[in-house]
């Protein structure tokens, strides 16, 4: 009997990696896949990596937290996707939905609510983001990250963890070494700020350098164009803009990483059990939830967080060679941690609203 499931998420990658987890598992589970994405977001382009896939445009709109024209054409837009996704629905005749969140998830949600298609949502962070408060009223159940998301969405909400992808287990630690040409002696520290970087953290970080590298070696991922050539020939430093199939290696090399507050991010390093110091995204940037992401690592004693309105070169240091001392203890705080990889456990959630 064949099965089909429509996927649905976008906006930024965060959306979208957590499908590229399940979709080997739902291709040996016999879905047809569907993805429904917007015209010209990041998730179009990722998922163009998969010609098995079947990828339908909507339209959408998004939520900004700065005036814009946009503001008031969006919500036409959205009426306008919703409308496109019921006619999705109505003629692909999909068993299930799940969606990663997004605004293109809403009409999708939506559409698949009023054509009886159970839907199952992800949440990564602590709180629910609007567009998956919205979604949630229409959904069977909501997967979550964090048990605190979890409880906050009641009967809907089950903590399962993120997806995650099988080859991030798979990296070496002797490739990373190679990769960044560094001879094992130190510790290694890993930085990383995504694929445009974190400009705060690089600057903070080089300007620590000289006294980082008594201690460590640096890996640092600094982000598309942010490479810094006076510092090409420094021993012990490695700069790359960023890792694409080699990013296991640069993981399973580390020894402490510093990173932002992405849910996707904390939920690759806790599975992998790495001792980070988290800088969160400030608030007025963002609705905040890196802040909230890093300080409930902070509390079960998984992380350590520096404020970016607290980073100096001397904090920064300070506070790295703590999380260096104190990296027995994270570790056995992170590897006591129940869940890591939610991979089963949404698929479990899929099949289970499939077969109601």
């Amino acid at each position: 009997m064949s099965k089909r499931i429509v996927l649905t998420g976008g906006g930024t990658a965060g959306h979208v990696t957590p499908h590229l987890s399940l979709i080997p598992h739902l291709r040996e589970a016999g879905y047809d896949i569907h993805y429904i994405g917007t015209e010209n977001g990041i998730e179009h382009q990722m998922i163009a990596r998969f010609p098995d896939i079947t990828y339908h445009a909507v339209k959408s709109g998004k939520l900004r937290r700065y005036f814009s024209l946009q503001n008031f054409t969006d919500p036409f837009r959205v009426i306008w996707g919703a409308l496109q996704s019921i006619g999705l629905m109505r003629r692909l005749r999909p068993d299930v939905c799940f969606s990663k969140g997004g605004f293109v998830s809403v009409p999708v949600v939506f559409g698949a609510w009023l054509c009886r298609v159970p839907a199952v949502c992800h949440e990564s962070d602590l709180t629910p983001g609007l567009a998956n408060r919205i979604c949630a009223r229409f959904a069977t159940k909501v997967a979550a990250t964090f048990p605190e998301c979890a409880r906050a969405l009641g009967n809907k909400g089950v903590l399962t963890g993120t997806p995650l992808r099988p080859e991030l287990f798979r990296g070496s630690r002797a490739a990373g070494l190679a990769l960044a040409g560094f001879d094992g002696q130190k510790p290694v520290l890993l930085m990383t700020g995504g694929s445009l970087g974190a400009q705060s953290v690089n600057r903070c970080l080089r300007e620590a350098l000289p006294e980082l590298l008594a201690r460590f070696d640096v890996l640092h991922l600094c982000g598309k164009g942010n490479l810094d050539e006076s510092l090409a020939e420094t021993k012990g430093y490695c700069q790359k803009e960023f890792l694409s199939d080699e990013m296991p290696d640069a993981l399973a090399v580390a020894d402490v990483v510093l990173s932002r507050a992405g849910s996707n991010t904390l939920s690759e390093l806790l599975a992998l059990h790495k001792p980070m110091l988290l800088v969160p995204y400030p608030l007025g940037a963002s609705r905040g939830d890196q802040i909230e992401n890093a300080k409930s690592y902070a509390r079960q004693g998984l992380a350590r967080v520096l404020m970016q309105e607290d980073m100096t070169a001397r904090t920064l240091t300070d506070a790295l060679f703590k999380l260096l001392d104190e990296r027995a203890e994270l570790l056995a705080a992170l590897e006591a941690y129940p869940v890591k990889d939610g991979t089963q456990a949404v698929l479990r959630l899929i099949e289970d609203a499939r077969k109601k």
